[in-house]
């Protein structure tokens, strides 16, 4: 196939939502349909010994959530897709910022009976400024919930999108009869048996024939008529070009874990999303049928597999082909690097591949050479950027708490902020190290990652930090910030990069700080 051809049927999505609306229970059914998994396991139900075949860390299984980002692909009707399935839980944000900076769409997961969440609409925000093609899909319309209406409502005001609504339920809960498909024009009937693998699907061209009648019973099918008519008359018409320039935004309904509404949702993306898209670096915007290869890192994974400590670095194709064994610059330490075992992914199960494209996500060995944000191209000195980190609001002192094992524990908490759960400082006045995350969580993930990891233990202390800011000064001689430097050393730390950050203690500190040196610039996030 010719290397257009190839990038043509590239589509690379990622799913975000609140925690629990069901996006990993989502990406399985997907997989079922891709024919890549025989029998999806409900990340809720304790019968199946089976798990997610997503989650794969121990800690994810014990809790029911994801943690860390998982890359997933299949075939679909000859469309290659990549999912990226990112963790729902607040206190992962950041790690969803960065995936969402190597998709060319989302697809939304919203609960019917919890409507919009506080973590939706933190992740939409982002979408938007990007301007990321959304698809949303409304999911368990087999328990009770808010009424469609009410649900299309909320979604406009609370995440400022345009909704099309392309299919509409028939009842819902008990009631629940299934699902109009306006975009194929055909009704969907529900057995609530999820032993069934697929769904048969009832043509229906027009509305008013007494056919929906002896489907779905006189009362619903009344019901319905008036609905569709109400949707047709708020709503607008769908248009492919709004929706790519991320202006109008498709609704499904459906119920992911019993697999209903999933094939609609997965036909209609197949169909409408956008194909690999130009991506912009500092330098100039980088098309991706552009011979050369180009590629950024947005993930790294330390300790994919336990047995073999070894670190993968996730890399998203921008433009070109990736070939094994082939010498790639590695942009910001300006050495040739080659691979002799690019991965592809499929959940925990890895393929070594010789030929990837624009819009597939590769995973490099690698050994400590990358970071996050790092480019890889032909020989072309381009950044593309972007990936920030942003300014922890959690600090605790970390501790060893066994000294035999100090320099396991220094090796494992230089790993896993290389990988970017949480950021590290170190103190200017006694070099004692703290960590800062963006949420709580974070602190039990990389304490028991050392622990099962590395065989280090460690130990938190509280500390009282309100924010980390980066110190930029307009004059690094000047007297203002020698006597910031004298006054403040005991709130100075540098983080991994050597860069100097100030940790205000409260609020009001800070805006003193600010005030009393005019000079000195905080920031709140590493890239200015």
């Amino acid at each position: 196939m010719s290397f257009l051809k190839e990038i043509q049927r590239r589509r690379t999505f990622g799913i975000i939502s609140h925690p629990d609306a069901g996006k990993t229970t989502l990406t399985e059914k997907l997989l079922l349909f891709g024919g890549a998994i025989q029998e999806a396991g409900a990340v809720k139900s304790n019968k199946i010994k089976k798990g997610a075949t997503s989650d794969f860390m121990e800690i994810e299984r014990q809790r029911g959530i994801s943690v860390a980002t998982s890359v997933l692909a299949f075939e679909y009707n000859g469309i290659k897709i990549n999912i990226l399935d990112t963790p729902g839980h607040k206190d992962f944000a950041e790690d969803t910022f960065r995936t969402l900076t190597a998709v060319d769409s989302v697809i939304v997961v919203i609960d019917v009976a919890k409507g919009v969440e506080e973590q939706t609409e933190k992740l939409v925000e982002v979408c938007r400024m990007r301007n990321i093609p959304m698809i949303v899909f409304i999911n368990k319309m087999d328990r009770e919930g808010k009424d469609a209406f009410d649900l299309l409502d909320e979604i406009e005001q609370k995440l400022g999108l345009r909704v099309v609504p392309l299919s509409f339920p028939i009842g819902m809960g008990y009631d629940f009869k299934g699902i109009y498909n306006i975009w194929e024009k055909n009704v969907n009937l529900f057995s609530g048996d999820n032993r069934k693998d697929i769904e048969e699907t009832v043509e229906i061209s027009d509305l008013s024939s007494s056919e929906l009648d002896t489907l779905v019973g006189e009362k619903a099918a009344n019901t319905l008529r008036e609905e569709i008519e109400l949707v047709e008359g708020i709503y607008p018409t769908f248009n492919k070009e709004e929706y790519l320039d991320g202006n109008l935004q498709p609704v499904f309904f459906g119920s992911a874990l019993n697999n209903f509404g999933v094939r609609e949702l997965l036909d209609c993306f197949v169909e409408i999303a956008p194909k690999p898209r130009p991506k912009q670096s500092e330098e100039r915007l980088v098309q991706p049928d552009e011979k050369q290869f180009s590629g950024f890192v947005f993930k790294i994974h330390a300790n994919m597999d336990p047995n073999h400590r070894d670190r993968l670095a996730f890399i998203k194709i921008v433009s070109g082909k990736f070939e094994r064994n082939k010498p790639y610059l590695h942009v910001r330490n300006n050495k040739k690097m080659k691979f002799s075992s690019p991965n592809a992914f499929f959940a925990e199960k890895k393929e070594i591949v010789d030929v990837s494209y624009p819009g597939d996500i590769v995973g490099l060995h690698d050994t400590g050479n990358f970071k996050i944000g790092d480019t890889l191209t032909e020989g072309e000195n381009i950044n593309y950027k972007g990936i920030p980190s942003f300014s922890p609001e959690h600090f605790r002192y970390i501790n060893n708490a066994d000294p035999l094992k100090s320099k396991q524990l220094y090796k494992g908490i230089d790993q896993l902020m290389d990988e970017g759960v949480a950021q590290l400082f170190t103190l200017e006045l006694n070099g004692r190290k703290v960590i800062g995350t963006v949420g709580a969580l974070q602190y039990e993930v990389i304490q028991y990652r050392l622990e099962h990891e590395y065989g280090a233990k460690c130990t938190y202390e509280n500390l009282n930090v309100f924010k980390a800011c980066w110190v930029d000064p307009e004059n690094s001689n000047s007297d203002e910030y020698k006597e910031f430097v004298r006054v403040k050393q005991r709130f100075l730390a540098k983080d991994k990069q050597d860069q100097l950050v100030f940790l205000a203690d409260s609020a009001f500190s800070l805006q003193m700080t600010q005030q009393k040196y005019p000079s000195i610039k905080f920031h709140f996030t590493s890239e200015f």
